[in-house]
């Protein structure tokens, strides 16, 4: 029988593994510093790639430019390239499932909250590759998903590589994870409440003060040595009375409403495309039509839609318009979504609820002409904020993401009374948010195939 060769470890290796194992408060700090670090680099080069993407097609290469080089197309090349970027990103996708097979975690949530912390190499980087393919082509879907991703996956080759039980790996997946959300948002206190309040289920001192500090790393690492800006410029935030709060009362109400038809609508597009006896780059590349076939009409629709939320924060628009954007904005992120593009859905959710903030605000200047319309963009910042919160179920994070957007302390009082009122109305219709459910199939995923499989390596 052929002998096993063991690599000696070296000894900074064996001491820093026995100070994490011994729970070292100093020490953990430092390797949440060293995560957000390498998660703030894994998506400044995510970020980077999609920019040259855009370029090679003839963009900027602007971070936000995924519309402009949507006007800059003819109506053929705005209906076929999301349709090919879809069959390339689904053939990806097809060709990691088969030669590629499932070792770890398939996700972040799934590695932190029931998983070892192991998240597999090959298929983060496959899927990575997918994404790219799907968002540079103009997928109705947000980076942020396979940034985050990816800002994890290097903090598990880094629990590994020091051979750490799976309470210190999850921890270290958690930190990587949160300097993801901050590098994508430039928003550090938000992005460590996310990974607490959503994926912990509970905010703790124990994990919240190392998650912090990985957040802020990222965040210096981010916006003070690389100069990235944040991703929404919000005006200033127009409060002008108390009484003013029953409104946004009233927005939150709506928002509270439309969120469980929202992911109903996104539940309903992933089920409608899996039935259909196609392959899944066929699947794909008919997801990417739908988009390309919308955007003809109106190229808004393509990418993440975060420019033209800027545009519907500073600019007036027609309230046909702003509909008009809404619905088909949810039906090609749900053609994105449902077809098995890897995305997110978090900014795609922003830009829902700033339209719906700013079809609200028409209304009431509507009903009340002696409202002042200029106020519309206050209303949008506040729906940003009472949607996303009537979505994750998360009301905490949503109200300090949006602060630190606009970073106006004007803007709390209504807009922790819109996420709370938005947040009790959908939990009410719907008990199961986004990302519980995704993490419900995660549980079940562990129980169908076993901990054996999570506890393999991931190479």
């Amino acid at each position: 029988m052929p002998t096993q060769i063991r690599i000696r470890k070296p000894l900074w290796v064996l001491w820093l593994r026995t100070r994490l194992l011994a729970d070292n408060l100093p020490v953990t700090l430092c390797a949440a510093a060293v995560m957000g670090l390498l998660g703030a680099l894994a998506t400044v080069v995510f970020r980077e790639m999609l920019a040259w993407g855009q370029i090679l097609l003839g963009g900027s290469g602007e971070a936000h430019g995924m519309v402009q080089l949507a006007r800059n197309f003819g109506p053929w090349e705005r209906l076929l390239l999301p349709a090919i970027g879809g069959v390339i990103a689904g053939l990806i996708l097809q060709s990691a499932a088969r030669w590629l097979p499932r070792r770890g975690a398939a996700d972040y949530m799934e590695a932190i909250s029931v998983g070892r912390g192991v998240i597999g190499f090959r298929q983060t980087v496959a899927r990575s590759l997918s994404s790219l393919f799907s968002i540079g082509s103009g997928a109705s879907i947000g980076r942020e998903g396979p940034m985050v991703q990816l800002a994890a996956m290097f903090s598990s080759l880094c629990g590994r590589f020091l051979i750490l039980p799976p309470r210190h790996l999850r921890l270290l997946v958690a930190c990587g994870a949160t300097a993801g959300i901050t590098s994508a948002y430039n928003a550090p206190i938000a992005g460590a409440i996310f990974i607490s309040e959503i994926v912990y289920g509970a905010i703790s001192s124990v994990t919240l003060v190392p998650l912090i500090v990985s957040s802020v790393v990222a965040n210096i690492v981010t916006r003070q040595i690389l100069h990235y800006d944040a991703v929404f410029h919000m005006p200033p935030f127009d409060f002008v009375s108390g009484w003013e709060v029953v409104n946004y009362l009233g927005l939150g109400l709506i928002a509270g409403l439309v969120a469980p038809q929202f992911l109903r609508f996104l539940d309903f597009a992933r089920a409608l495309f899996h039935r259909l006896p196609f392959p899944l780059w066929a699947r794909m590349a008919l997801g990417g039509l739908i988009v390309g076939a919308i955007s003809v009409y109106n190229p808004e629709v393509w990418g993440n839609g975060y420019s033209v939320v800027n545009s519907m924060l500073h600019t007036d628009w027609a309230w046909q318009a702003v509909a008009a954007i809404l619905v088909l904005k949810i039906i090609a992120t749900g053609a994105s979504a449902g077809s098995g593009a890897v995305g997110g859905v978090f900014t795609p959710t922003l830009f829902v609820g700033a339209a719906l903030g700013a079809l609200y605000a028409m209304g009431l200047h509507a009903l009340l002409p002696t409202g002042d319309l200029s106020a519309v963009s206050s209303y949008a910042v506040v729906g940003m904020g009472a949607l996303l919160a009537a979505t994750t179920y998360a009301p905490l994070m949503s109200i300090l993401m949006i602060f630190e957007m606009t970073l106006s302390y004007e803007v709390m009082l209504p807009l922790m009374l819109a996420c709370i009122t938005g947040y009790v109305i959908a939990r009410q219709i719907r008990p199961a948010s986004v990302y519980e459910k995704s993490l419900a199939s995660n549980r079940r995923a562990r129980e169908k195939f076993g901990a054996r499989q999570f506890s393999r390596g991931a190479w």
